[in-house]
């Protein structure tokens, strides 16, 4: 791809990736980089509708095999449509989730066979690879409790008053609602990613105030541009 920076946040439900892609999208913009926000997923029209059927509790289950597929319909829609014109323009992607998150879910946890992973990956996104991904770390149940007290703040108007439009009556969605072994074994499947590729993959303790981990995702960030810039 071209000369635009592309750079995804991954990890379990709770653990605060779109407040951080928020917080680095301030800081970049302050810098002077035209900066996209998107997120999978979703980004444009279609790939939107397909994350509500995903995502929905009132949807019968799907397979494994049936999400994966959903998913990169909606990727390749928004490689298409969002990604690839920003990077060519020179801008600066930021993604609230991306394929590691496929990978994850799906075949990780999932059991999706990684071969068929591969195949999807390699069709839909091939170049369209992120050169940075920020995997932030939490324990599961510590972030199923945050977006349960995020689920009651909106409820309750102390929150931003955005309903989750993929979430059941309780606020829930399809994935927040699995049980706790499963959050385990997304948690282990991120941590697995970034031990693969450590080049492209940074591990942040999101244990913390929000500012504590965005001044770490800064430094992470600016050291890539640093490198970058040679």
């Amino acid at each position: 791809m071209a000369a635009g920076l592309f750079i995804t946040f991954e990890g379990g439900e709770g653990a605060g990736k779109s407040t951080q892609v928020r917080l680095l999208a301030e800081r970049l913009r302050a810098h002077g980089t035209d900066v996209v926000i998107t997120r999978e997923p979703g980004g444009t029209p279609f790939a939107e509708q397909v994350r509500a059927l995903i995502l929905s509790p009132s949807v019968a289950e799907h397979t494994a095999l049936s999400e994966a597929l959903l998913f990169y319909a909606a990727r390749a829609d928004h490689i298409g449509k969002i990604i690839r014109p920003a990077m060519a323009a020179g801008r600066a992607v930021l993604c609230d989730r991306f394929s590691d998150s496929t990978r994850v879910y799906q075949s990780i946890a999932g059991g999706l066979d990684r071969k068929v992973f591969d195949a999807l990956e390699q069709l839909v996104v091939a170049d369209a690879k992120p050169e940075l991904t920020i995997i932030l770390d939490l324990d599961p149940s510590v972030g199923l409790a945050r977006a349960e007290a995020r689920r009651i703040d909106a409820a309750s108007g102390e929150g931003n008053g955005e309903r989750n439009v993929d979430s059941d009556g309780a606020g829930r969605d399809r994935y927040e609602r699995q049980a706790l072994a499963f959050h385990e074994k997304l948690r282990a499947g991120f941590l697995a990613i970034a031990a693969e590729e450590p080049d492209r993959c940074v591990v942040i303790n999101a244990n913390r105030d929000a500012s504590q981990v965005a001044a770490e995702v800064w430094s992470v960030v600016d050291q890539h541009l640093q490198r970058r810039a040679g």
